[in-house]
């Protein structure tokens, strides 16, 4: 494998050479192309474990009992929960539905402890594939209980190792009777990566339990209700300048009944309404769309919400394998209503907080509005004419009652296609802004498409590329990626926004292969497709300069395993070079900055290169990851950079300004 200080080394073998002065290239004179100044972002969808069990910071699973066989065939109520008699007491324990918590949330377990024994008798839950804490942190529990009988019970919650070692405990007594949340805090004294949480009761009575949660005291940026810090800074890292949230294929869901309901997942985490995910798992929906919305804000990412487009998925029911044939439309009766929810959902994120809507979101601790700027209606929905009326209706709604909302409409699953081309006939009709095509393609896919966006009419709707991937998580992968983004960055113009996807899948549980970065209990591993779009994201500019690199030789500028681009940021006033070569050979080139104002001494150089073959794995997590250095500048460029490398040459406005 390539090891890191072997991608050091072969930064020595870039073979830049500094020109005089010469004639200057074919295309300086043409003028620069806008591009959109929301090109690069990420796409978030709850699959592959990524919201409970991953970005989701809470650590107990399955900590309300609605787990159930329509999640998966294997699970109940009592999933990831063992009753726990260790200390020789007994009684009974029961899963019951008669006075819940809030009948959002039905479920919750009835303990009638008769004999408490030596250490009480209780509740152990394993989490996500055992609970991770660290010596030293604190962690924040509470739980939901209904003390029944007329005396309070004395109670004690721990985390344990798994031979029953304390790691660290605390204790309260219940009081009153009926529902009542307790919540107290751990202080860890071991590490371990595989813990569990004991909740035990030590005197005869009856009570109920429901909601027992169980969160790091650290979380992003330190919201209650927060996400896994770890995870949540790696993905922050990319720099996106937008976020499509909650999917996918999640959005439409399995089924009408199973489709996403955005209203379901906002208020105080006892009133929201779990359900089936479509990708055979639960969502607890703790991570709904006021955190969706809270985490954009904290990365500075626009938020981009997908919404049902009043279908269900076409391949509900597991019609996918036989062609996708289950697409079932919400009763046309009920439409009215499904399009207020669309409504509402802009008046929760841009109204005011004397808006019925924007008062919930000031309640739930954001008086300001979120700035909504894009709203998705559909994910690569079959165009049926069951769709194509409720598409319509929806999109006349929005548009007429907020013509200042950029509506995202789709063209289907694939780059073309019957469902592409109606898709795109649907746009022309209704005048759509934007429109989301998808495409999950091989390596040499993207190195043949690189012209794709070239031939679009400028005058059609802009595209955002919601979910691409080509399959793998290599070198070669990400080198077809980063020379297909190029592309894009040349057509910045048409191409609005692009998004690779999936994002995140937690090792073990992943529903879908490739993703840009894989992570478990403890560690996050970013791939080195991850990489190429940080490079992207973090160096992405609002105007395109043709003409500034031209690469060597007829061979050279025909051979799709190789582009080329420069960018502008005029935010900053840095320019950016970018060259990205999935070829077997070195490419060359030159590069004319002479009409780019007084230079610096020096750039910012960045590479990526290896082999091929190679990708970060959980073994070897840094075997490609980006290596920088400082070069010197001159107005003439003559430059040769490695087979399977992307190189990023960053000019800083500031240093110019010094050299003035």
């Amino acid at each position: 494998m390539m090891k890191k200080i072997a991608c050091t080394a072969l930064l020595s073998t870039l073979a830049f050479t500094w020109l005089g002065a010469s004639a200057q290239q074919k295309g300086d004179a043409a003028k620069p192309r806008k591009i959109s100044p929301d090109l690069f972002g990420i796409f978030f969808e709850d699959l592959s474990y990524a919201a409970d069990g991953g970005l989701y910071a809470e650590l107990i699973q399955n900590r309300s009992f609605e787990y159930s066989p329509a999640d998966n065939r294997d699970w109940n109520s009592m999933t990831a929960w063992k009753y726990q008699t260790d200390g020789f007491g007994y009684g009974t324990i029961s899963v019951e539905t008669a006075t819940p918590v809030h009948p959002n949330n039905p479920h919750y377990i009835l303990l009638d402890i008769q004999d408490e024994g030596q250490k009480g008798v209780g509740l152990e839950n394993s989490g996500f594939d055992g609970i991770p804490v660290k010596a030293g942190k604190n962690y924040n529990f509470s739980v939901f209980l209904n003390a029944i009988s007329d005396q309070s019970l004395p109670v004690k919650v721990a985390l344990v190792d798994r031979k029953g070692k304390e790691l660290g405990s605390s204790s309260f007594t219940t009081s009153d009777k009926g529902w009542k949340k307790y919540a107290e805090q751990i202080h860890v004294n071991f590490d371990n990566d595989s813990a569990k949480l004991v909740l035990l009761f030590k005197a005869k009575g009856k009570i109920g339990i429901d909601m027992v949660s169980l969160c790091p005291e650290e979380t992003f940026k330190n919201h209650n209700n927060g996400l896994r810090a770890d995870l949540a800074q790696v993905i922050a890292d990319i720099k996106p300048k937008f976020m499509r949230f909650p999917g996918g294929c999640l959005t439409h869901g399995d089924g009408v009944a199973n489709i996403y309901r955005w209203k379901n997942t906002i208020g105080p985490v006892e009133q929201r309404v779990e359900q089936r995910n479509i990708w055979n798992y639960h969502q607890s929906v703790g991570l709904g769309y006021f955190e969706y919305f809270q985490f954009c804000e904290d990365i500075g990412a626009k938020p981009v919400p997908v919404l049902a487009a009043g279908v269900s998925c076409q391949n509900s029911g597991g019609t996918w394998k036989i062609g996708g044939t289950g697409q079932k439309g919400i009763p046309v009766e009920e439409m009215k209503a499904y399009v207020q929810d669309v409504l509402d959902l802009i008046e929760y994120a841009n109204g005011p907080v004397t808006s019925t809507w924007g008062a919930k979101r000031a309640a739930a601790g954001h008086p300001a509005p979120f700035n909504l700027e894009y709203l998705g209606i559909g994910n690569e929905d079959k165009i049926t004419g069951v769709f194509e009326e409720r598409f319509r209706m929806i999109y006349d709604a929005v548009h007429k009652a907020h013509p200042e909302i950029k509506i995202i409409g789709t063209v289907g699953p694939s780059p073309k296609g019957e469902d592409f081309d109606k898709g795109w006939k649907l746009a022309d009709q209704l005048s759509v802004g934007i429109v989301d095509e998808h495409y999950y393609e091989k390596p040499q896919w993207f190195l043949k498409n690189t012209q794709r966006y070239d031939a679009y009419n400028r005058l059609r709707s802009k595209v955002y590329i919601g979910e691409y991937a080509s399959w793998g998580n290599t070198l070669f992968n990400a080198l077809s990626e980063a020379v297909y983004m190029i592309s894009l960055e040349r057509n910045g113009d048409v191409v609005r926004m692009a998004s690779y996807a999936p994002l995140i899948a937690r090792i073990g549980h992943a529903s879908w292969n490739p993703n840009l970065i894989y992570f478990n209990g403890t560690q996050v591993f970013p791939t080195v497709n991850y990489y190429v779009q940080q490079q992207f994201a973090v160096n992405s500019g609002n105007e395109y300069l043709p003409g500034v690199i031209k690469m060597k030789g007829e061979k050279t500028v025909l051979d799709t395993t190789a582009g080329v681009s420069t960018v502008r940021d005029s935010a900053t006033g840095d320019l950016i070079l970018k060259i990205a070569n999935a070829g077997s050979v070195p490419v060359s080139g030159e590069a004319d900055l002479s009409k780019i104002g007084q230079l610096p001494k020096s750039a910012t150089l960045t590479v990526i290169t290896g082999n091929p073959e190679v990708k970060n794995s959980t073994d070897n997590p840094q075997a490609i990851v980006p290596q920088s250095s400082v070069i010197k500048l001159q107005k003439k460029w003559a430059f040769t950079v490695p087979a399977y490398s992307l190189t990023v040459v960053r000019i800083s406005s500031r240093s110019m300004e010094k050299h003035k």
